[in-house]
């Protein structure tokens, strides 16, 4: 399993329309490609700031590619996002999650 990690922000006067908008747009787009297995929206207001992050899990690369092409490293963004966003991150973050627990958190 991969994980996909994006960060934007916005200004602090939007953080409400932009989760908004994020779920209709961002989300559903992430729910409808096949091998997309999870995607969620996390946030927080810092220094003024509403940060957001969406984290998706997905069965494989050619699974991401299909969301967000051949360059899957390149963030994706919808042309309403610069409507919303400060700053248009040119890239997101992927993680391999290992399938079991690894040794040391088993003895926590």
């Amino acid at each position: 399993m991969i994980g996909r990690i994006w960060h934007g922000t916005t200004n602090i006067e939007q953080p409400d329309r932009y989760l908004d908008y994020l779920n209709k747009k961002g989300i559903a787009d992430y729910r409808r490609t096949e091998g997309n297995l999870e995607a969620h929206v996390l946030n927080r207001i810092e220094d003024g700031v509403a940060h957001f992050f969406t984290v998706t899990f997905w069965d494989s690369f050619d699974a991401i590619k299909r969301f967000a092409g051949c360059d899957y490293e390149r963030a994706k963004y919808y042309p309403e996002d610069e409507t919303f966003l400060l700053k248009m991150e040119a890239h997101v973050e992927h993680f391999e999650l290992p399938e079991t627990a690894p040794a040391y958190a088993k003895n926590m």
